[in-house]
Parts: C-alpha cells; structure tokens; sequence
C-alpha cells in the first residue's frame, strides 16, 4: 500500500490516504507521479499530494495530521511544540 499526505499552503499535513500499491506501484519515487494522479484523476481529490512512508524509508518519517512538510529537506517534521501555560 502506498500512503499520500495532503499539504496544505503552510505545508501542514491536513489528511493521509492510503492508495493500492495497483494504483501507485513500487518503487519511489517513481510511484508518486502515478499515484499523485490517480488521486487527482480518478479520487477526484484537490490538493497536493505527497507520498509518504509507513516505516519512514523516505521524507524521514511517516506523515502524521499536523506534522510539517519540509521541502528544504524533502522530508515531513514533527509540529512544533505547544507553548507552555503561563
């Protein structure tokens, strides 16, 4: 299976699908453009659409709602932590 997070403009993940390997095959990051498509082409969804890795194989971890895309480095980061209470 192959895992796509949608970034929003800040390139804060807002969502992440899950796509048929039928869809998007092995390996990345060939994958992408195929599944970027079908998602766009045949899910019917907006939006941009990165793949991401369930074991963290690429773009350092797998992509969780909230986390942050970072192109610099091609890869998704932690969000930043919560400002304490005063």
């Amino acid at each position: 299976m192959a895992h796509f997070a949608r970034v929003n403009d800040e390139n804060v993940v807002e969502e992440v699908i899950v796509v048929s390997n039928d869809d998007a095959p092995d390996p990345y990051p060939e994958s992408e453009p195929i599944g970027q498509a079908f998602i766009a082409d045949v899910l019917k969804l907006a939006g941009v659409w990165l793949q991401t890795s369930y074991n963290g194989t690429f773009r350092g971890r797998y992509a969780g709602i909230g986390y942050r895309y970072d192109p610099t480095i091609d890869e998704f980061v932690l969000p930043p932590e919560p400002e304490p209470e005063p």
